[in-house]
């Protein structure tokens, strides 16, 4: 299939559920994902550190906002960021795992470390959710033998380097191509693909025009008959169309998101919880 020429606008994807390790999430309506970040160094923290009480504690808050599911990362995949050990990673997110799991709320793990994925797959988390796309060595490996739930992103480069060095060729087209290639790999080691859900990655290594491209035809992406994942809560490029300050994106963070559903996304990654499902009810209203 070729996304980058192909004029239609998309349908709805086939797949109205999401298998995950213990949850069949249905996508009947768009599920809000909250984020948890273990990370002093998130381009969205308001603080240098926190807590694994604090953490816990903002992950109850997204929960009594609404949140469908809890996305926790222990490492920060900002422009510029630098990598940590797994080691380093699972220090900081275990305990926070481990107290999220006995909720029995769906719990997606951030990562692209294959150790860090198995340790949390033996403790049962439902989802992975990987910017990488299962491109680190040993990661299909270690998540097929799972039923977990499986996000699969598009990264132009790596994040240290992403946005010194931009994609320049067609967006669409390298989407088109990126995950197909990733979906029979997937296909091949037997990952179902009632398991799979697809993020264009927004902000992650690709221009603000391109950003926007990407929601502009982000039905195309809809022809892999796969959930989509989107992620446009406070990211830069919102920024640059609107002069504000990462602090002030909620407004524009909201009207990413609503686009987002009405053209397809069943999962909305952000980090303001009640906000986004307040303006997904409305959006449903007139649905």
């Amino acid at each position: 299939m070729s996304l980058a020429g192909n004029n239609n606008m998309g349908h709805l994807p086939h797949v109205r559920f999401w298998k995950t390790t213990r949850f069949e999430l249905s996508l009947a309506h768009p599920l809000v994902m909250g984020i948890v970040n273990v990370t002093p160094d998130s381009f969205s923290s308001q603080q240098d550190t926190y807590s694994t009480t604090e953490i816990i504690g903002l992950a109850q808050q997204l929960l009594d906002q609404g949140a469908d599911i809890l996305d926790v990362g222990g490492e920060s995949t900002r422009p510029g960021a630098q990598a940590l050990s797994h080691e380093q990673e699972w220090q900081r997110i275990a305990p926070v795992l481990q107290e999220l799991l006995r909720w029995n709320k769906p719990v997606s793990l951030d990562t692209y470390h294959p150790e860090s994925m198995q340790k949390a797959l033996d403790w049962g988390v439902d989802i992975i959710n990987d910017v990488w796309a299962l491109r680190q060595p040993n990661a299909m490996q270690t998540v097929a033998p799972y039923p977990c739930g499986v996000c699969m992103m598009h990264m132009h480069a790596e994040p240290a380097t992403m946005q010194v060095n931009p994609m320049q060729e067609d967006v669409m087209a390298a989407l088109d191509v990126f995950f197909q290639t990733q979906l029979q790999l997937t296909d091949e080691i037997g990952i179902d693909r009632s398991r799979m859900v697809l993020d264009p990655g927004i902000g992650f290594g690709k221009t603000v025009s391109q950003n926007f491209h990407i929601l502009k035809c982000q039905q195309l992406l809809l022809q892999f008959d796969l959930p989509l994942m989107v992620g446009w809560s406070r990211k830069s490029s919102l920024g640059h169309v609107t002069g504000l300050d990462v602090s002030q994106r909620l407004v524009p963070s909201i009207a990413a998101a609503v686009l987002a559903m009405e053209r397809g996304a069943s999962i909305l990654r952000v980090h303001d919880v009640k906000e986004t499902v307040a303006a997904r009810a409305v959006w449903q209203a007139s649905a």
